[in-house]
């Protein structure tokens, strides 16, 4: 009986991540490992999971286990600057979106059944839909920075509030989460007015703030440990120097010529917007030709 757990002593010794094949690990991962909805996209990646600084991706034939340096639930901040900064989850999703229009096969049978309820027409004309977001993102940068924060983000706060607000009605929930319904949706919702009527300038002070720490923290948490070694960049040591740099490089431009970086970073969402809907397409058609031959 092996478990997972038990290929992890290496990580602890400076190697950077750790394979495992499906075949020798004969136990689920046990409670201590949580789904972890958030990640870092990866190429491969069906499901992730955390325990602590412990990350694995599972793919279809292996566990790729990691240790991140901070453990996100105990240092969020310090996770996101050293262990996710804002390039790495941009060229990784740039990567896994790529990737994924490549495959020519079905992850696994469970997929299968999952997309009974998402039939390849709507995955190709929800696709469509998020090709042509992406096209009027990419034309329209500060149009759509303008709309996402005087309109999108304010009425998304606002029908989140409502769910809320609406969750002591419903009888179908545990008691427990019926409680906090009403705190939590009061709240949330006078959020959502708070950021309809915030000016825009003070959204996009708050935006280039919170890009330039974000951009700073980790290109000096990157650089710092570049100039220990390549020892101490088990990860990488090139790319995580790369990173830094340009991190570095983008935040001083924040200051330089905010106007530009934002433009810049909204395209470059409509082009992940685009490569998603893309994605989504192909996995239609994909899904179509399956069953046909099925």
């Amino acid at each position: 009986m092996t478990k997972l757990d038990d290929f992890l002593e290496p990580l602890n010794h400076g190697v950077w991540e750790v394979v495992i094949p499906k075949g020798t690990v004969t136990e689920p991962p046990d409670a201590g490992w949580r789904a972890s909805a958030i990640n870092v996209p990866s190429p491969g990646t069906t499901a992730s999971y955390r325990k602590g600084r412990f990350h694995v991706h599972e793919t279809k034939n292996e566990w790729r286990v990691h240790l991140d340096r901070y453990d996100p639930e105990a240092n969020p901040l310090l996770h996101l600057a050293d262990d996710a900064p804002l390039l790495l989850m941009i060229s990784d999703t740039f990567m896994t979106l790529v990737m994924d229009t490549k495959r020519t096969e079905i992850k696994k049978p469970a997929d299968i059944l999952k997309t009974q309820h998402f039939i390849w027409q709507e995955q190709v004309v929800f696709g469509l839909v998020l090709c042509l977001a992406g096209l009027f993102i990419m034309n329209n940068p500060m149009n759509f920075f303008k709309n996402l924060f005087e309109l999108i983000i304010p009425s998304g706060i606002i029908c989140l509030a409502i769910i809320f607000l609406a969750r002591p009605f419903s009888s179908r929930l545990p008691e427990k989460y019926q409680a906090v319904g009403i705190p939590g949706g009061v709240g949330m919702f006078c959020a959502g007015i708070f950021a309809f009527v915030l000016p825009l300038a003070l959204w996009v002070i708050f935006v280039l703030v919170i890009l330039a720490l974000w951009m700073i923290a980790s290109a000096v948490m990157l650089l710092q440990r570049v100039m220990k070694g390549q020892n101490a960049v088990p990860e990488g040591f090139y790319s995580r120097m790369a990173i830094g740099i340009i991190s570095l490089v983008l935040a001083i431009l924040l200051f330089v010529s905010p106007a530009g970086i934002l433009v810049f970073l909204v395209e470059i969402l409509g082009i992940i917007t685009v490569l998603l809907g893309l994605t989504l397409c192909i996995n239609g058609l994909r899904l179509r030709t399956w069953r046909k031959r099925r």
